[in-house]
């Protein structure tokens, strides 16, 4: 992500990197310790027990 772009600041690149991260890739990555399910699924997954208990 970095490579493909240049930035004015350092700051503008550290918020850069900071959405691409929280915003997309966390988002869209299967993880190991959530059964290789994205974040976003297991979020689902967790209202959906709540509501139903």
């Amino acid at each position: 992500m970095v490579y493909h772009r240049s930035f004015s600041t350092k700051a503008v690149a550290k918020l850069a990197v900071f959405e691409y991260i929280e915003v997309w890739y966390n988002r869209r990555r299967r993880h190991s310790a959530l059964n290789y399910i994205t974040s976003c699924q297991y979020e689902k997954l967790l209202l959906n027990n709540k509501m139903s208990a």
